[in-house]
């Protein structure tokens, strides 16, 4: 019994100065001295515009910094700031099958991401990111469209929360 309670009260304490010390955090994310993060709309620069994906893109990695940090979002001016622009929505055939007829289309999404870290200048990082999603050509685009974009823009939205704040 005192074996099992000395397991606990370890294990307590840890948690406890791990959760406490606000450097580190259970998803990985470190923002050293960081209390606030700033996010800009990202504007659709790409040929092909989804109306919706602007708002979709800026709202989810505010939903994320919000989510799982304890740093404040601010309108402007934050420890960390990031703007950035979508630069490609494009639908393309892959997976050709006999007769050169595409059995797949793919949806990608291209952003330009800017972040700025006032507290580790050295962590900033100017690049582009790429996801996709296939989909069957028997279904309509726009039938699909809304849980394509879903799953990129997750895709997209971990990219960037990793490259700028787990940096594993």
């Amino acid at each position: 019994m005192k074996k099992r309670f000395l397991i606990v009260w370890t294990l307590f304490l840890t948690v406890l100065t791990f959760s406490g010390c606000g450097i580190y955090s259970f998803t990985g994310a470190s923002y050293g001295t960081a209390k606030t993060v700033s996010i800009d709309y990202f504007q659709n620069r790409s040929t092909f515009v989804n109306a919706d994906l602007s708002n979709t893109i800026t709202e989810a990695l505010k939903d994320r910094f919000v989510s799982q940090t304890p740093l404040a979002l601010v309108k402007s001016g934050g420890d960390l700031h990031f703007e950035g622009t979508i630069t490609g929505y494009a639908i393309s055939s892959v997976g050709i099958k006999s007769g050169e007829t595409a059995s797949l289309n793919r949806l990608t999404i291209t952003l330009k991401v800017t972040f700025t870290n006032e507290t580790a200048p050295e962590n900033d990082f100017d690049k582009s990111y790429t996801r996709y999603s296939d989909y069957d050509v028997s279904s309509s685009f726009d039938a699909v469209e809304s849980s394509l974009v879903e799953e990129i823009t997750k895709q997209l939205i971990d990219d960037i929360f990793n490259d700028s704040v787990v940096n594993w």
